[in-house]
């Protein structure tokens, strides 16, 4: 057998990573005199894991369904592998300028910029970072937006081509000094004046609630009279109204100036209304002044029926008592509601022309606020009214029976409201 022969393989392509670099990178971390045997070792292994890294950043960007290679791609790639990422090179900065010293054409550094002290010492602190706090806000009261910076501005409503083109050509001057409603004008400033018109404030209900209205007030006014219950009691129950209770105090309102000789549906409204005053989870004093109204109107009114002889007397029975829950409830609040009330009913309660169911009415209302307010005005004003009622009562100076029914009435109010006030003196 012959001597062995030596095999050598070459490289057909050059190193990516020169020996070179290698010294240039150890001397920049502290390793001085790197041999040339050390670096030729090195190159090779700096390569494959350069070519590692970048193969695992490529797995990043494909499934980024991106087509460029970023920074971010090689840290997952570096992460992926356990080596640390690099710091301060992160996408979207400012693309990097290399220099090259002078006699070094392999050497290339990042040009640090050069600050003044003058600048950094002259410079403005920065803010203090603020704590992180929670700072509750209403969103809404009553239905209403209040207009502060956490909520969203309101919309603002868009003007219409007319009012637009009106604005944009103003008041135009018929002939002889007439303004366009037809009315003389004074002088040449008053034809080419333009009124100003006020935005609508816009209320916005939800569907639910907009169902919920429409079938409350079909079932009040509708003949069932057991699903009538069921809805008054869900009026005086449910917490979830409070964006309703405008157009509920609207209804009543309305329903009650319609329907003043339609005595179940008064009556029902009442109901309607004494539920709306005991449901604790709402805030119903803004609507008193709407209230207000319908109440004393159902128990001094001329006439709450159809016939005289149904029994509107339960109705104004009925709205007396409401009208002392409200003034038991809300007068330490409001303290001019009772004395407006008391001035109406005395005014209605001393007037001869006035019918006597409106009377009686008022007899009633006054008796219900306590026995304090019959001892001020029903006790001084008994011997008159007494004088002139008595006429009513006989049957030979009034003949018509219904009359003398009404004033038996009246006069049985009378003594409730004086019982009244002899059991509160007795208990003192």
């Amino acid at each position: 057998m012959g001597p062995p022969t030596k095999v050598v393989v070459t490289h057909s392509e050059a190193p990516h990573v020169r020996p070179d670099t290698i010294k240039i990178v150890a001397d920049s971390v502290g390793i001085s005199k790197l041999s040339d045997e050390v670096a030729s070792s090195l190159s090779p292994d700096v390569e494959y894991r350069m070519r590692e890294i970048i193969q695992e950043s490529l797995k990043f960007m494909r499934h980024s369904k991106r087509s460029i290679l970023t920074t971010e791609d090689v840290n997952c790639g570096l992460r992926l592998r356990n080596v640390e990422p690099l710091y301060g090179f992160a996408a979207g900065t400012e693309p990097l300028h290399f220099a090259q010293p002078e006699g070094h054409k392999d050497v290339f550094f990042l040009k640090d910029k050069e600050l003044e002290f003058d600048e950094i010492i002259t410079a403005p602190f920065p803010k203090c970072p603020v704590d992180v706090t929670v700072v509750p806000h209403w969103l809404a009261v009553e239905g209403v937006q209040p207009a502060i910076p956490e909520n969203p501005p309101p919309p603002v409503e868009k003007p219409s081509l007319k009012r637009t083109r009106e604005e944009a050509g103003g008041a135009r001057p018929a002939a002889n000094g007439a303004t366009p409603n037809g009315s003389a004008g004074k002088g040449p400033g008053l034809a080419g004046t333009a009124t100003e018109v006020m935005p609508v404030a816009s209320h916005l209900l939800s569907k639910e609630l907009q169902l919920y209205f429409e079938r409350i007030t079909e079932l009040v006014k509708g003949p069932d009279e057991r699903l009538r219950d069921a809805a008054l009691l869900s009026l005086a129950s449910d917490p979830g109204l409070h964006q309703l209770l405008p157009y509920f105090t609207t209804f009543i309102s309305n329903e009650v100036t319609a329907n003043l000789k339609a005595l179940p549906l008064l009556s029902v409204l009442m109901r309607m209304l004494r539920g709306l005053l005991l449901n604790p989870h709402h805030n119903i004093e803004l609507y008193l002044h709407q209230l207000m109204p319908s109440i004393i109107t159902c128990m001094v009114a001329k006439r709450l029926s159809k016939e005289a002889t149904e029994d509107h007397w339960r109705l104004r029975d009925y709205s007396a008592s409401t009208l002392a829950l409200v003034c038991g409830r809300f007068g330490a609040a409001y303290p001019n509601i009772q004395p407006r009330v008391t001035r109406t009913l005395v005014r209605a309660f001393l007037d001869p022309a006035r019918p006597l169911a409106t009377h009686y009415g008022a007899i009633m209302g006054l008796a219900s606020l306590g026995p304090r307010v019959s001892k001020l005005l029903l006790l001084p004003n008994l011997p008159t009214y007494l004088a002139w009622l008595q006429p009513e009562l006989c049957a030979g100076s009034q003949p018509n029976e219904l009359k003398r029914m009404e004033a038996n009435r009246v006069y049985g109010a009378l003594q409730v409201a004086v019982s009244t006030c002899m059991s509160a003196e007795l208990r003192l």
